[in-house]
């Protein structure tokens, strides 16, 4: 069978737009590949913000807690004296 330099022709073209259309899916991918790398980095940067935040925000509350606990603790020994201070005036006369 003689070749056909018509369907020689069509293969090498298809062949030629194969190899260019895989270069360039091969250069594509490497380019996803590299930006999916730097969203890893970014996200695992922006987890440790969060972490520290989160431990920053969480020794602020304790420390508010131990505060307003203090404050606590001073308002019921005010409110007690304030009570004994008041029991012993009950009954007295202010007419002096």
């Amino acid at each position: 069978m003689p070749e056909d330099p018509i369907a020689h022709s069509e293969l090498a073209a298809l062949t030629r737009r194969f190899e260019e259309t895989s270069a360039q899916d091969s250069r594509e991918f490497g380019i996803i590949k590299s930006d999916l790398t730097a969203v890893r980095l970014q996200v695992g940067n922006l987890d440790q913000k969060v972490e520290n935040l989160s431990s920053h925000v969480t020794q602020r509350l304790d420390g508010l807690e131990r505060k307003i606990d203090g404050f606590i603790d001073e308002q019921r020994t005010a409110n007690a004296t304030m009570v004994e201070l008041l029991s012993s005036l009950v009954g007295k006369s202010t007419d002096k």
